[in-house]
């Protein structure tokens, strides 16, 4: 157990935030906290960090939080960084600061024995080896350098200074230094926000692979489903826990609830019909005792609570388009889209009715392309050309940051004076906007609210063309999974950017992909994407095989000599740190101080058994080349 939490409570003031929380990590334990925007998810995380401590309860129960000693909780809060001048790669090596420090001393010592060696110095050296490898440090750059470049880093950006990033890259510089210095307890709040769907797919493979414990909040469900194993939903204030991922949870939440139900039900007929004999028989002094018993049977009863109804509260628009467009919605020809210099040249044709999903990795022109098509940035070249009839509703990723002094009712109705009062209320309140929230400030708003108001407005204008850039980023999973529903009985066109593959499932019925080598549209969808992706990978995989067996047939004598005699130089290095190894391990099992401890005996003649196996194996490799060599001088 690394840490857990016992009947716990958080609040502020009065306002009481979660209650009763059981919670608990163990190691290598995969945990998702899902629940509704505003639930407490956050505060759990900032309760298990200590940035929150927990209320005393005011009925004297006990209340804890255990931590195991010395545990390492990893937590991105605040971007600062000691020192913006280093560079990107200087930071994340920060991450490895023992390993590196191991390494600089194995290097001094290897000049060392070079130049003088001693016994003193080869055990010290094997010493720092085995503890160097036990950290992995032999795979550390390698390591950083694909999370570099998955989380869209160039080979240039690893120099450039920190000073130098916008504030979303040094956000994932600081997450990047977070993930690779493997806390034991990893924390990670919407992980997956402005990642593409290849840092994602990096990220969801790295931590199924991460040997320590890993809290996400997210509400990203294909990620979740690919890697956690435990699920705690908040729900009301309280916390209940589920085994599996994501997807077994939904599952198993709603047979509980409908298991629940029925019990409930029946319970409820059965005592209607034990009440209903209790009253018909209690004054016939023949059924008294008969009527008594009844009514003790009801009393003796464990009463099955109907179950609570699950918060599905979310905004809901039956929209149609005021008019619908014709068929050639718009045509793209060679549009060159860019800034300083041309990311992407895109040539498509838009029907009604089309429903594409937009991917690719960041930097690529997703947002940019959608930008140019609706007139927010000039075209680079190439052309754009609507038909008759569009009426576009464009929503840009970046409504959910806009600032405004209004209050939400006035934002909204002084974009549509003409409506009531009456019809402007039953508008906003469709999207959640009831009450006092209507004079809330926009500013105040969540990121979540704000592109709600926004999704309000644009589907108050019924266009029948909608092109939206990353509309879920700030959506719980209920908010997703409406705007999935509706998107998907809109009768007019849509195109979206996103990079949550769930809802690009459940959304496109094509996929229009961004990569390095062009724009590309797959006309069948995601999964049929996921399928020809797939095909092209196993191609060229057999393709470089191929090149690479070619290269090697075509390898000269004089390069499979030099090859030959590096390799048994390396050989002959590996025997003699071996051999150092063996030698300090025998000493060590001879050594009286050792002779009596049992475990620690075991323990080194484990050890010894596994480096002279290892020495056997160098040994025969050295000795097959050493004949190879022979015979071809013999020849």
């Amino acid at each position: 157990m690394l840490l857990k939490i016992t009947n716990g409570c958080v609040a502020f003031g009065t306002n009481i935030v979660l209650s009763g929380i059981d919670f608990e990590i163990n190691k290598g334990e995969k945990i998702a906290v899902v629940g509704r925007n505003g639930c407490g998810k956050t505060t759990l995380l900032k309760l298990i960090v200590g940035e929150y401590d927990l209320t005393k309860l005011d009925n004297g129960e006990p209340s804890s939080i255990v931590k195991q000693a010395n545990v390492n909780i990893g937590y991105l809060q605040q971007i600062t960084f000691e020192d913006e001048s280093i560079t990107l790669e200087d930071e994340v090596k920060k991450a490895y600061k023992t390993i590196i420090e191991i390494e600089n001393s194995m290097e001094k010592l290897l000049a060392e024995i070079e130049s003088q060696p001693s016994g003193e110095a080869l055990t010290k050296y094997s010493q720092l080896q085995e503890r160097f490898e036990l950290l992995d440090g032999y795979s550390y750059k390698k390591e950083y350098e694909i999370a570099i470049r998955q989380f869209g880093f160039t080979e240039e950006d690893k120099a450039k200074p920190l000073s130098g990033f916008s504030g979303g890259q040094r956000t994932k510089i600081a997450f990047i230094r977070l993930l690779l210095s493997k806390p034991d307890i990893l924390l990670l709040d919407e992980p997956t926000n402005h990642l593409d769907i290849n840092a994602i797919e990096w990220l969801e493979e790295y931590l199924k692979s991460y040997k320590n414990a890993v809290v996400i909040v997210s509400h990203d469900r294909e990620f979740l489903d690919k890697v956690v194993n435990q699920v705690y939903e908040i729900e009301r204030g309280r916390i209940t826990k589920y085994s599996g991922n994501y997807s077994a949870f939904a599952i198993k939440k709603r047979d509980d609830w409908e298991k629940q139900q029925k019990e409930y039900i029946a319970q409820q007929k059965e005592i209607a019909r034990l009440s209903g004999l209790v009253e018909r028989f209690r004054y016939k002094a023949s059924k008294a005792a008969m009527a008594q018993s009844k009514l003790k049977q009801i009393e003796r009863m464990d009463i099955v609570d109907a179950p609570e109804k699950t918060d599905t509260r979310t905004f809901h628009a039956n929209f149609e388009p005021e008019y619908q467009s014709v068929r050639q919605v718009l045509s793209v020809n060679e549009l060159t889209i860019g800034y300083d210099k041309p990311l992407a040249t895109i040539s498509l044709d838009i029907r009604r009715g089309d429903k594409i999903g937009i991917i690719g990795g960041n930097g690529l022109g997703k947002s940019t392309f959608l930008k140019t098509i609706v007139g927010k940035l000039p075209a680079l070249g190439g052309s754009c050309v609507y038909g008759d009839r569009v009426k576009i509703g464009y929503f840009d990723q970046q409504m959910a940051r806009y600032e405004n002094d209004k209050n939400v009712l006035d934002e909204f109705w002084d974009e549509f004076p003409e409506l009531t009062h009456s019809e402007v209320r039953s508008a906003l309140g469709a999207f959640l906007f009831s009450g006092e929230d209507v004079f809330k400030p926009v500013n105040a708003l969540s990121g979540g609210e704000k592109v709600r108001l926004e999704l309000c407005k644009i589907f108050q204008r019924r266009p029948n063309f909608l092109i939206l850039d990353e509309p879920t980023n700030h959506m719980d999973i209920i908010g997703k999974e409406t705007l999935e529903k509706i998107l998907k009985k809109y009768t007019g066109t849509i195109l979206f950017v996103s990079h949550d593959r769930y809802f690009i499932k459940q959304a496109a019925t094509s996929v229009l992909v961004f990569e390095e080598d062009g724009v590309r549209l797959y006309p069948h969808g995601y999964e049929y994407y996921l399928e020809q992706a797939a095909k092209k990978a196993a191609v060229q995989k057999t393709q470089n095989t191929r090149e690479a067996r070619g290269k090697k047939s075509y390898t000269t004598p004089a390069k499979e000599k030099a090859k030959r005699a590096a390799r048994i130089k390396k050989l002959e290095e590996n025997l003699a740190q071996c051999d150092a190894i063996i030698a300090r391990l025998k000493a060590e099992l001879a050594s009286p101080e050792n002779m009596s401890d049992y475990i620690r005996l075991t323990e080194l003649q484990k050890q010894l058994s596994e480096q002279e196996e290892l020495h056997l194996a160098y040994l025969e490799e050295w000795d097959k080349l050493m004949d190879e060599s022979m015979s071809i001088r013999l020849l």
